[in-house]
């Protein structure tokens, strides 16, 4: 999808949707992974790319036999966002990618829009993330540490919770699924 934020395309998927953008001119990718998941095969079809694989578990706070998403990995994901920018435009085409396509990759794309556009409300860079992938629910924890990284003042953590209330209310069973998985600081404004 292509968009007045950035002047390439974007892709968000989860790794059963890999091969289905192999022919998609994708050139470049940003893999989360979780630590202990084997390499994706898919990519032997996208052609000449740049990837920037991290590995960390979906989670929000420490969590015992887990690895959490720290601000290393977001001032990488940032910089991979810079360097893109940086490139001449043709042909470009981002695609972003977790497990599920929902909350680390959203997490890392709408952080992406915001740094590009920082005179915009990191609710609109929100509100593109879900036009590009409707389950959107993108994980705190890196939002947090972006929003402090880029200065925006409690700006990005506003448009990521917005977001988590409206997909909350519109899926009341994401609510429980959340605080069964240890997030329920995502969830604490849906909660009676």
């Amino acid at each position: 999808m292509a968009s007045d934020f950035v002047p390439f395309g974007l892709t968000v998927c989860g790794l059963d949707e890999l091969e289905g953008f192999g022919a998609a001119g994708v050139s470049h990718v940003l893999s989360i992974l979780d630590p202990d998941h084997p390499e994706p095969t898919a990519f032997g079809a996208y052609g000449e790319h740049q990837r920037l694989e991290l590995r960390f578990h979906d989670i929000i706070d420490l969590t015992r036999g887990q690895i959490a998403p720290e601000k290393a990995d977001v001032e990488r994901i940032l910089a991979f966002g810079r360097d893109l920018l940086a490139e001449p435009v043709e042909c470009r085409h981002l695609l972003v990618h977790c497990h599920a396509g929902i909350s680390r990759s959203t997490a890392a794309l709408t952080m992406i829009l915001v740094q590009a556009r920082p005179e915009r409300p990191a609710a609109e860079a929100m509100a593109l993330v879900a036009a590009i992938r409707g389950k959107a629910w993108p994980n705190l924890r890196m939002i947090e540490f972006a929003d402090a990284i880029l200065g925006r003042d409690g700006d990005l953590i506003a448009a990521a919770r917005a977001r988590h209330l409206t997909l909350g209310r519109q899926r009341p069973e994401l609510v429980q699924f959340m605080i069964d998985n240890g997030r329920i600081r995502e969830v604490e404004d849906l909660i009676d």
